[in-house]
């Protein structure tokens, strides 16, 4: 098919393309898709796209086609990669004219050229740069602006590739374009400047455009395009002419109001100027030495004093001191504590910094900031009036220092402060100086101002550890301006329980604690929410303090949480409700079950946010935290809570549900815990168990959490829950064990060790399909010391709890292995004795000893073969378990636990979980609790000599070297 007819079927299924009805919508981008790999096609879209005659709907869409083909077809080794010859010709056409009257459309274009360069330029298009460099010379407008967006475009893609060859091509390029780029910006400016007094708006809205366009191609090649640029006149020049053009620019701005459509182009070439600067100091600080002293004067002057007034906006004030920021903060103009070891050009730019800050810069500096930027604004005021929850969520962390003023300029305050702190310390005392005693609620100023010196404090309150005596400010200034409750006052009430939140854990002494947290009960109930959310935040950090003492915030806990509780319903923004939530989270973890008699409010008052925050996955996950302090707090009276508590464990664990994406880390916490703390199963509580089956198969970073909330079951109920859920836990067992680490494995194992141990008789039957691999693992002497341990520790378990089961298996395994039962019990015994060291666990190595002394009193000659390393065995857990008594220097087995030994929990301790009372319970059952190993021994042995008669087991005995038989008779003594 020519190209004519080609074009007329693809232009008419385009056309169906950008229909609204789906009936003709779908069809069309079926045969598009499959057109996407038939040769020609892109040539096709290439003439449709570049007619301008067409409907921009289907000329847009054409080049979304043409540009998802390159993504996917244009590289050599792509499946369905376009041809040699095709690509050459639509290489041509691309850049045979810049014409393209939509502006939508030209920058797709202009993209789509740099995706086309970026796998292409230079070696297969050695043509387009100087195409390019020629287009941006014409003087035809709408040539030259697409020329030079594409430009912009292909140079920008350029600069990103990182491989060192393609770094080497960019480096080569910039050098030969620099010259041309430099008087292109140039030429463009001055027009620009001329047209300004004289042109009309069109003209200087153009030459603007292109001003903004050459200086991004610029920006790009200035940062990216050299290795040591300061060696390079032309850049340099052009960094140094950046300040006069800015000082122009910042001019200009003076005349041309807010409402201008102008204006926006011209902060954005004013905002572009000051990135160039910031990316150069950020890629290359030393290249950047020569700049330092103009980038300060410039900054701190338009920043700083009254040359900036009038021509100054907001993004331009944030990008001036992000600049002084990264000069002071810089680390390469550090020096060393040892001034020799430290790099000349380190120590050049260090003096030029020291020049230019001196005592009058760096005090007027500090001064302007607190006294000028400090100041809470009429607008944020007006804020804090009509939407004072937006208010509080304002001021957040982050990077928004990078974007926002009020940020900005705490952090350019933090890091001057700690870089000068000799010399700013006393100046900062002195403004605080002058601010003794409360201020007149009349002059809104004096309180801003003392507002912004107590914000100063704040943020340098590390800095200020040794300069100033907090504890008695606290008491003589501090908390009476708390008590001042005129409405006019609310702004510094709510700044000083701020200040003290920044203080607590720098210099706040522990016997003043509970006058703050009188005056935070105070506070909370605040007639401004703004005060009482700061309030709130302040008594976290409080709480969350390293020496934060139960016993002195006990007396106010009732209050505070009824007050945070009301809070937490007042407010209304989902943001402000996750934030007390948090507080309230804190509260519960550090009283932990004090907070048992209080909590019923909480308890009625979830369940309907739960409800009311479906679309909130993040106040849900807030919900979720909550949640688990509660209930580790309430312990077994956590039960009451299942109604509602179940319900959110099945959802957030639920893979099938979209919300478990958030909740489901901290809804397996919650299962968790749950478990811990549950008196008792129930029939709820066992079905949310249907959950964990698709979990295990996801065997994501959570498994860890899902293998513990399985022991938790086991211990809690293992017969019931054995009998529901084991085969299909086996079955997934099995299938995790195909692919998962070693570590993975050693995980799953000490989950059926763990269902040995509580259940000896059901366990092994359950868990029957894991176990022939754990003997094989056994008999083939698995090599990962922690994989045998593992093995052995099961194996033990079935051996020595459960015998006639062991039989069954030796007997299943002989089939498989074609031998006899006593010579593979002979080889298990003989690798058993051989990998002893693998095992580490004290509770395993006498567990290993126990399982093979059992074997005994036996006739069977396998057995008496190995009868030597079974005594080794024995005589080893003896060393381990074994203690001298002191007083009659008789030995006793320290593993042996009795009813009557009750552990004190001291003051700092978490009191038991139910789930530790049933490990307690279930060891006072375990034979490696029970069973005294030295009376074990002697009975086998006195069993064994019953069997053989004294000759026999005299001849027996003389198989064990003579050191271990003395070693076993020392620890028998007494017997």
């Amino acid at each position: 098919m020519d190209l004519n007819s080609a074009s007329t079927v693809v232009l008419q299924v385009l056309t169906q393309a950008t229909s609204q009805d789906t009936a003709v919508l779908k069809p069309a981008e079926e045969q598009l898709k499959q057109w996407e790999t038939q040769p020609g096609f892109y040539s096709v879209l290439l003439n449709i796209f570049t007619n301008h005659s067409l409907d921009i709907n289907v000329r847009w869409l054409a080049v979304l086609y043409f540009k998802h083909g390159i993504d996917r077809y244009w590289r050599r080794v792509a499946p369905h990669a376009l041809s040699e010859e095709e690509k050459s010709t639509l290489r041509a056409g691309l850049i045979t004219n810049f014409n393209e009257p939509i502006n939508q459309i030209a920058t797709q274009i202009a993209v789509l050229i740099a995706k086309v360069a970026r796998l292409d330029c230079p070696r297969q298009w050695p043509e387009l740069i100087p195409t390019l460099i020629e287009s941006v010379k014409v003087q035809d407008d709408l040539r030259q602006h697409r020329a030079l967006l594409t430009f912009y475009h292909v140079t920008k893609t350029l600069a990103s590739k990182r491989l060192a060859a393609d770094r080497k091509l960019f480096y080569d390029l910039a050098s030969g374009i620099y010259n041309f780029a430099c008087s292109l910006w140039n030429h463009h400016t001055d027009t620009f400047l001329q047209q300004i007094s004289s042109g009309s708006e069109a003209a200087i809205l153009s030459s603007l455009e292109r001003t903004l366009l050459s200086l991004k191609v610029l920006r790009k090649l200035t940062v990216n395009g050299f290795v040591e640029p300061h060696k390079n006149m032309e850049v340099m020049g052009f960094l140094h002419g950046i300040f006069e053009r800015l000082k122009q620019f910042l001019e200009c701005s003076r005349n041309i109001g807010t409402d201008n459509v102008c204006r926006d182009r011209l902060e954005k070439t004013i905002i572009l100027f000051t990135k160039v600067l910031l990316d150069f100091l950020d890629q290359h600080p030393f290249s950047f030495t020569p700049l330092i002293q103009r980038s300060l004067e410039f900054s701190v002057s338009y920043v700083f004093t009254e040359v900036g007034e009038g021509v100054t906006f907001e993004r331009f004030i944030v990008q001036c001191m992000n600049l002084i920021k990264m000069i002071v903060k810089n680390y390469a103009y550090k020096p060393s504590k040892n001034f020799e070891d430290s790099s000349p050009e380190t120590l050049e730019a260090h003096k030029i910094k020291m020049a230019f800050f001196t005592y009058p810069t760096l005090t007027e500096i500090c001064r302007r900031l607190v006294s000028h930027y400090f100041l809470l604004t009429e607008e944020e005021l007006t804020m804090w009036e009509e939407d004072p929850e937006g208010f509080t969520v304002e001021e957040t962390g982050g990077d928004s220092w990078k974007y926002s003023l009020r940020p900005c300029t705490e952090v350019l305050f933090i890091d001057i402060f700690h870089e000068y702190n000799q010399t700013l310390t006393p100046v900062l005392l002195e403004m605080m100086q002058t601010l003794q005693g409360p201020t007149n609620v009349e002059d809104m100023n004096a309180l801003l101002i003392k507002d912004a010196v107590y914000n100063a404090v704040g943020l340098a309150a590390y800095e200020l550890f040794d300069s100033v005596d907090f504890d008695q400010w606290f008491k003589n200034q501090l908390l009476p301006e708390l008590q001042v409750i005129h409405n006019r006052y609310k702004p510094l009430r709510r700044r000083v329980i701020w200040l003290i939140g920044q203080w607590i854990s720098v210099k706040f002494k522990s016997d003043l604690r509970p006058m703050l947290y009188e005056a935070i009960c105070n506070l909370l109930q605040d007639q401004d929410l703004v005060v009482r959310i700061e309030t709130a935040t302040t008594l976290k950090l409080t709480v969350d303090d390293f020496e934060f003492r139960t016993d002195q915030f006990l007396p106010y806990l009732e209050t505070m949480f009824t007050l945070l509780f009301q809070l937490l319903q007042q407010v209304t923004e989902c943001d402000t409700k996750m934030h007390v939530l948090h507080v309230l989270s804190c509260v519960i973890e550090r009283v932990n079950v004090q907070i048992r008699p209080y909590v019923g409010c909480l308890v009625q008052y979830l369940p309907l946010l739960w409800k009311q925050s479906e679309e909130h996955n993040m106040l849900r996950c807030a919900i979720l935290t909550t949640l688990i302090h509660l209930v580790q707090g309430l312990g077994a009276d956590s039960k009451n809570l299942y109604p509602f508590l179940l319900p959110v464990i099945q959802l957030s664990t639920d893979v099938s549900q979209p919300p478990h994406v958030y909740l489901l880390e901290d809804g397996l916490e919650l299962w968790l815990v749950t478990l811990e703390n549950s008196p008792c199963i129930t029939p709820e509580l066992l079905r949310v168990f249907q959950n964990m089956s698709p979990l295990l198969e996801l065997s994501s970073e959570n498994l860890r959490t899902c293998f513990k909330i399985i022991n938790g079951y086991i211990f809690l109920s293992s017969t019931e829950f054995l009998q529901t859920y084991a085969v299909g836990l086996c079955q997934s067992f099995c299938e995790l064990l195909k692919e998962i680490t070693t570590e993975g494995q050693v995980q799953v194992l000490k989950v059926v060790e763990n269902a040995l141990k509580v259940n000896p008789v059901l366990g092994p039957q359950m868990f029957q399909p894991i176990l022939p691999s754990v003997f094989r693992g056994i008999i083939e002497g698995e090599r990962y010391p922690v994989v045998m341990s593992t093995y052995l520790g099961v194996m033990g378990r079935v051996l020595l709890q459960n015998t006639s089961f062991f039989s069954s298996l030796l007997n299943e395994m002989a089939h498989k292995f074609n031998q006899e039962m006593d010579q593979l019990l002979g080889n298990m015994i003989e690798m058993w004795v051989d990998r002893m060291d693998n095992i580490t666990q004290p509770e395993r190595r006498k567990l290993s000893a126990l399982a093979l002394l059992s074997l005994l009193p036996s006739d069977n000659s396998v057995i008496q073969d190995k009868f030597c390393g079974i005594i080794n065995i024995s005589v080893e857990g003896l060393h381990d378990v074994m203690t001298e008594d002191p007083e009659t220097g008789t030995y006793k087995d320290c593993m042996l636990m009795s009813h009557l030994e009750e552990p004190k929990v001291t003051e700092d301790e978490e009191p038991p979980t139910e789930q530790d009372k049933r490990k307690k319970l279930l060891a006072l059952k375990d034979p490696v609790h029970t069973v005294s190993l030295q009376q074990f021994i002697y009975e086998k042995l006195k069993a064994q000599q019953e069997v053989l008669g004294e000759q026999g087991f005299q001849s027996l005995m003389e198989t064990v070297d003579t050191e271990i038989v003395t070693q076993l008779q020392e620890f028998l003594q007494g017997f």
